[in-house]
């Protein structure tokens, strides 16, 4: 073997463009065609709706401070905490 081709890793790269594609193909097949992804929404907006329902004073109270903190997310679309 010949020294002077032997100076470092040979380069390695990979894309996975093509198995990002495949991977989500494969997760919406399983989702099946009756997956309705409006309702989906819906219903968490409901579930999360549900949830903070019917605190009393002091469970609100904490509730909007963990919204104002950025623990819990608010009412806006798109709810995630901020941290």
């Amino acid at each position: 073997m010949n020294q002077d081709n032997a100076t470092g890793p040979i380069p390695f790269t990979i894309d996975l463009t093509f198995e990002e594609a495949r991977r989500r193909a494969e997760v919406v097949a399983a989702l099946g065609p009756d997956w309705d992804p409006v309702a989906v929404l819906r219903g968490e907006d409901e579930a999360y709706a549900l949830l903070y329902s019917g605190l009393d004073a002091e469970q609100q109270r904490t509730y909007d401070l963990l919204v104002a903190a950025g623990v819990l997310p608010g009412e806006e679309p798109g709810r995630a905490a901020a941290h």
